[in-house]
């Protein structure tokens, strides 16, 4: 993945000059990212900093989502029939929608349902040309099963879109306003294959988003500029650009100092100095995610449910997050964040108590002193603001109950992919809701298919779980889904694959003369942020 972040970073570098300084006005604005992209095509890519520099600037869904209730609204689709058995979905699609260009290509017509079944077909079949275009790995796709739930998708006219499904499935509908479900333009990929470079399609994007790709330098900026036609309305600043900035204090620093106008995920200790400064307004939003620690359960001496449960018990959640989220985070239970669907406000949780922990320890059989790795994420989500300060808390809990937990950490890419694998022992991980549809946390994280994929870090396979949730997804009436989503978590708590810790508000900061832009569920919307 780094190679070919420097061979776009390579091609792309070429399309302005690289000593043009950033500078701030009305007509540009600058945010402060994470981190570089791992790819300009969000259908190949799984991290938050790709997502808001690809799918969430260049590119729109079928649908998007009410920032109030999180349910479905019309985006490139405005509006949608199901059918009575609920395994038939037609899409009628948004008229005179126009792409952006680039140097390689000018479109010659506006979006059309042949871009949608581009898009879906390109991830699910492994015999369409583009499959296996930037090494094919579609793993948000696969993630929430639409390589096997799809059974067919055609166009029945340029703006009527078909899916059929081979069942039921109520998370459907919400699937499509994910970042793997944006839209890319089939008549570029059809011009960039006749030419030999059916790359370009990933690395030269083309959308129907609020901005297009200009420049990209890797690890340093990237620059957009306003799709001048853009179908939702005028984009009231012309020039975007992303500051690429990993290290949370300089992203700060750079606020304080106007060389940014928006920083995402401040360190909680760092909230009062920006409240305190009269330049600076801090944001939060309510988000739908859970920070936790997963046990390997195919590894000992985790494929024990008692040592599980001990180290749940050993495991001192609450002040955890009383030292590390300063108040931007409650203690969580549950594999469902509380404000979902299906949410078991009545679920027991695992109070801190050692001696418990000790005793499980005895009766599995744990020897004292038994080690295990710990994997501490490289990174800073809302579900875990400080990595490391979380892991070396666990350390010491467990230490005290006899189990040596010794703390290791990889480069983020690194860390997905050996988890993926199942390489760890223990390992710190998140989730941040894609769709708002309970499925994406209990089935995506928890069910016994993800395994293969590798989006369940626990490894953990309980049919009697596996079960319920798989009723869940049948049936669309919500509250028969929240009685089986609930039964499911009673499992969830007795065989304690996890520690679950934390439920994390979304924060991000701004110079406090920018208005219009906006967090939700979707991400970052910068289609009406100005400076003002």
């Amino acid at each position: 993945m780094n190679t070919g972040k420097t061979l776009l970073a390579l091609a792309l570098s070429t399309f302005l000059p690289a000593s043009a300084a950033l500078a701030a006005s009305n007509d540009t604005l600058i945010y402060c990212s994470e981190a570089s992209p791992e790819s300009f095509n969000p259908q190949i890519a799984s991290s938050g900093p790709t997502f808001v520099a690809s799918s969430q600037v260049l590119y729109n869904r079928l649908v998007n989502f009410d920032p109030k209730n999180n349910t479905p609204v019309p985006s490139l689709a405005t509006e949608w029939k199901i059918s009575p058995d609920g395994k038939t979905y037609t899409f009628t699609l948004r008229q005179g929608v126009k792409f952006n260009s680039n140097k390689y290509f000018k479109p010659t017509r506006d979006f059309n349902a042949d871009d949608v079944i581009f898009s879906v077909l390109r991830q699910k079949n492994a015999d369409h040309p583009y499959h296996n275009v930037s090494q094919g790995n579609y793993e948000y796709f696969n993630d929430v099963g639409l390589d096997k739930l799809i059974k067919d998708v055609k166009k029945l006219d340029d703006y009527h879109v078909q899916f059929v499904l081979n069942e039921p499935n109520a998370a459907f509908l919400a699937d499509w306003g994910m970042d793997f479900a944006s839209i890319l333009s089939s008549e570029y990929a059809d011009a960039m294959l006749k030419k030999g470079t059916p790359e370009y399609v990933d690395t030269w994007p083309i959308g129907t988003g609020p901005y297009a790709l200009q420049q990209y330098k890797v690890d340093s900026l990237i620059r957009y500029v306003a799709n001048p036609n853009y179908w939702d309305g005028e984009v009231p600043t012309k020039h975007l650009i992303f500051s690429i900035t990993p290290n949370v204090q300089t992203r700060l620093a750079k606020l304080q100092t106007n060389e940014c106008q928006i920083i995402p995920a401040p360190a909680p200790v760092q909230f009062d100095e920006i409240k305190k400064n009269k330049d600076l307004t801090l944001h939060s939003v309510d988000a739908l995610n859970v920070g936790y620690l997963a046990f390997n359960t195919e590894k000992k001496p985790f494929d024990n449910v008692l040592v599980r449960q001990a180290l749940n018990y050993a495991t001192d959640k609450k002040a955890i997050v009383d030292a590390v989220f300063l108040g931007s985070g409650t203690v969580a239970k549950s594999p469902l964040p509380p404000n979902m669907l299906g949410f078991n406000k009545d679920l027991k949780d695992y109070q801190y108590d050692p001696e418990k922990a000790k005793a499980l320890l005895k009766q599995a059989g744990v020897a004292e002193g038994t080690e295990v790795t710990l994997w501490s994420m490289p990174v800073q989500r809302p579900y875990n603001p400080n990595s490391k300060r979380i892991a070396e808390m666990i350390q010491s809990d467990w230490a005290k109950v006899g189990v040596k937990a010794k703390i290791v950490s990889y480069e983020w890419g690194e860390y997905l992919s050996g988890m993926r694998k199942g390489e760890h022992d223990s390992a710190l991980f998140g989730w941040m809701s894609d769709n708002g549809d309970p499925d994406n946390f209990a089935d995506v994280l928890l069910g016994c298919n993800s395994i293969k994929t590798g989006s369940n870090a626990a490894r953990w396979c309980d049919k009697g779980y596996n079960d319920l949730v798989e009723k869940a997804k049948l049936t669309s009436v919500p509250e028969e889904r929240a009685r089986l989503y609930e039964q499911a978590q009673e499992v969830f708590y007795q065989q304690a694959p996890w520690i679950a810790l934390a439920n994390g508000k979304t924060f991000y900061a701004t110079r406090s003369n920018v208005s219009g832009y906006s967090v939700s569920l979707m991400g970052s919307d910068f289609s009406k942020a100005k400076v003002n």
